[in-house]
């Protein structure tokens, strides 16, 4: 049997019950296991005076490495780079449509939203991008998971919100966004739309069973991605996108860098066939054109 750890949440849930039948299918028995974390706790506070996206992990890891769950279902988006001692990334899945899509209550499009309408957002990446394409709009910080956000649209907290599409589509609710955002103009977070596995560093058992659902093509991209998140030192404290794709035999990295209010922004992009290396050269461009000043502030 596999216990695996899932948030409670119902992307979650899907994501966990998702990876359960197909772990199944190869004939592994599995059980889910809800487990509430920090980051599902404390919805009244920034989510980095929490403990950053490691909050949406922390109680399920610590769950991991005292025995009581053998696996753990998580959006790569949310996995820190660095993870604790005796843990590890054991697959990644196919990745999902990584667009970030903008769900209007009047159906207006991003460039059709009226100067002050009121855009929810919790992301800082989201923030300083809609902040730099429309200096017009009102950001509003809005937390919660996809069904909360959805809900406060309808109560008319704000006039728009953006959301990750692969969330949207797991939950079957895709036709209720009214804008997918071209990820070369909006970029994506590192990892986005992409669910990875997370297993004990020494569980080979485990390891070896969850081994036929990692995506060789989704790895390497999300590995590039990562790769520059990690050289940037960057989390969910600094706006920063990144996004790969595969052209040829090589990968296009795209990403992005900037403040808050989106008063300056650092664009890159950058091919290469080696994914890590991809990625800490484009982040070397980055710094040496400014980044760095804006990771510091």
């Amino acid at each position: 049997m596999i216990r695996i750890g899932s948030r409670g949440s119902a992307l979650a849930r899907w994501q966990a019950e998702h990876v359960r039948a197909r772990l199944e299918t190869l004939g592994h028995p599995c059980h889910v296991q809800i487990i509430t974390t920090t980051g599902d706790r404390v919805q009244d506070r920034r989510l980095e005076s929490v403990g950053g996206k490691g909050a949406f992990l922390k109680e399920i890891e610590e769950a991991m490495l005292a025995g009581e769950v053998d696996l753990a279902v998580h959006s790569l988006k949310d996995v820190p780079t660095a993870l604790p001692e005796g843990l590890r990334l054991c697959a990644i899945l196919e990745r999902a449509d990584p667009r970030d899509v903008l769900v209007s209550a009047s159906s207006a499009r991003f460039r059709e939203l009226p100067a002050g309408s009121r855009i929810g957002t919790s992301s800082l990446r989201r923030q300083c991008q809609i902040r730099a394409l429309r200096p017009d709009l009102e950001v509003s910080d809005l937390r919660g998971n996809v069904d909360t956000r959805l809900a406060k649209l309808r109560e008319g907290r704000c006039d728009a919100i953006v959301l990750a599409m692969a969330g949207l589509a797991r939950l079957g609710r895709e036709s209720e966004a009214t804008q997918a955002l071209d990820p070369e103009t909006f970029v994506p977070a590192p990892g986005q739309g992409a669910i990875t596995l997370e297993c004990r560093a020494a569980d080979e058992r485990v390891a070896s069973a969850v081994g036929p659902l990692h995506h060789p093509l989704t790895g390497r991209a999300v590995e590039a991605e990562r790769a520059l998140l990690q050289a940037l030192g960057g989390g969910c404290n600094v706006p920063l996108g990144a996004y790969a794709t595969a052209e040829a035999s090589a990968l296009r990295l795209v990403a992005f860098v900037g403040r808050p209010d989106g008063s300056s922004l650092v664009r890159g992009e950058r091919r290469g066939a080696d994914p890590a290396a991809l990625g800490r050269g484009l982040a070397d461009d980055l710094l040496a054109r400014g980044a760095g000043a804006l990771l510091s502030s």
